[in-house]
């Protein structure tokens, strides 16, 4: 099997109805575009997602399919995904088909024209198709983010995602830290670009997260980027040959 220039990775719980219009669609997307390879990361689902995914693997030869053994939330599955990732380049996109994978050749022209210094290119959601309340939520999230990070980044909480794999994996890992992307990418030193995409309404399925328990977390969370980033420490290494 030949080794895939990009790997998309879809984190999954309880989405059993959202995978087989996802897989499709990345497939439509993708072939004949690009080598690739779809990993979905399975975050221990209670519904039958799993099986759905193995059934799926009969017909569509790009796609792997992990498990987690317990459940480890959003930010780990990502990161066991990009872990186990054979393309150099990731593309993530959420499973329950609300990011459109029709996006991910418009991420990939946007690195084509961009420097050899920019590792990380985010969906933006110029038009949100969720509720009022999760819309406004996450406009004053974002405002918070933007002051006390100044990532310059207007949408850090969109699922598609395109990244350098060892970008990605130099990075300090912690929860929710998925979220927070654009910050820890340009406090490594690199530039980072957020292109507009399409975003669509949920079609199936039900919602992990809800306005409170978001709130909560990313208060705790914005307090420790911050941390980070005031902690970054960066230096530049020359080697000497022998010659």
């Amino acid at each position: 099997m030949s080794i895939p220039e990009l790997s998309v990775i879809v984190p999954v719980f309880n989405e059993r109805d959202n995978v087989t219009p996802l897989v499709d669609e990345i497939v439509a997307a993708l072939r004949d575009r690009i080598a690739f390879e779809i990993v979905y990361v399975d975050d221990h689902s209670r519904d039958d997602s799993l099986a759905v995914l193995k059934s799926l693997q009969a017909r569509v030869a790009e796609l792997r399919v992990l498990q987690h053994v317990t459940q480890s939330g959003q930010s780990t599955a990502v990161r066991s995904g990009v872990k186990a990732a054979r393309g150099n380049w990731i593309a993530t996109l959420d499973g329950d088909g609300q990011n459109d994978p029709a996006d991910i050749p418009k991420l990939l022209a946007a690195r084509a024209a961009a420097s050899p210094e920019t590792k990380l290119f985010a969906g933006w959601r110029v038009n949100r198709q969720d509720s009022g309340s999760k819309r406004w939520a996450s406009k004053f999230a974002n405002a918070i983010r933007r002051r006390l990070l100044r990532d310059a980044t207007p949408d850090t909480g969109c699922g598609i995602k395109l990244f350098e794999r060892d970008a990605f994996l130099d990075l300090p890992y912690f929860d929710h830290m998925h979220r927070y992307l654009p910050a820890l990418m340009q406090r490594a030193g690199w530039q980072t670009v957020s292109v507009p995409v399409n975003h669509r309404a949920r079609a199936a399925g039900v919602s992990k997260y809800n306005n409170f328990n978001r709130a909560l977390v990313g208060i705790a969370d914005l307090r420790g980027v911050a941390w980070l980033i005031r902690r970054a420490k960066r230096t530049v290494v020359r080697e000497f040959s022998n010659d």
